[in-house]
């Protein structure tokens, strides 16, 4: 499948959020990607479902939303009306997870399943047929423009690999430290789906060079 580019708005200039996505759109990125921190489970707080609603009224492409907090099933239908596409949880907030993929589901949206470095993705076995979207961390989450974790590399090979083995089609993100040095790597290790954020929203070129210099990374 063609490789996905998802800018992180929380790289934006968020004084100017209508235009920076606008940008995105108009560069050819695939997927907005909305960072939603909590200030408990990351030490950051971020963004809420207005933001979503917001990014939603001035762009035609899916928002993925990546919701980085403690009890995420209270809020899931919350975004949902705001207009997201994607719902991604963390393995790591949620005890019933098999629960809560199923109620994305029913809220039809697309249900993601996130692991931060440290943590092992065994539980995709038992959870196949409920999830669409593994996004693989290769930061540990709370803030922009961290660097690249070497060792999810071979995480990501270990996800397609266990992904192919319980026959399931879901697409793998990457979040953290991707730019056009390494996406070639991550691309090869199965990541379909990368989220940028520095790579685009700061390229010395503007956003659309940003873009532009991660197709062109993946040849």
């Amino acid at each position: 499948m063609k490789p996905i580019i998802a800018p992180s708005i929380l790289s934006a200039d968020l004084a100017n959020l209508e235009r920076d996505v606008r940008l995105c759109e108009e560069a050819g990125a695939d997927v907005i990607h909305v960072d939603v921190m909590d200030g408990s489970f990351v030490p950051n707080l971020t963004f809420g479902p207005g933001v979503v609603a917001a990014c939603r009224r001035v762009t035609t492409l899916p928002i993925d939303v990546h919701l980085m907090m403690v009890n995420p099933e209270k809020h899931l239908e919350a975004f949902a009306k705001a207009g997201a596409d994607v719902l991604t949880v963390h393995y790591e907030t949620c005890p019933h997870i098999h629960r809560v993929l199923q109620t994305i589901c029913e809220l039809g949206v697309k249900p993601g399943i996130t692991f931060n470095p440290g943590t092992p993705i065994t539980p995709l076995k038992y959870l196949a047929g409920v999830f669409d979207q593994v996004l693989i961390m290769s930061v540990n989450p709370g803030f922009g423009g961290q660097k690249f974790i070497e060792a999810c590399e071979q995480k990501l090979r270990d996800t397609a690999a266990l992904l192919d083995e319980i026959g399931s089609e879901a697409i793998i993100q990457v979040d953290g430290g991707v730019d056009a040095d390494n996406i070639a790597r991550l691309f090869a290790a199965g990541a379909r789906n990368f989220v940028a954020g520095t790579a685009i929203f700061g390229h010395p070129g503007g956003i659309s060079a940003g873009v532009a210099s991660l197709r062109e990374a993946l040849g």
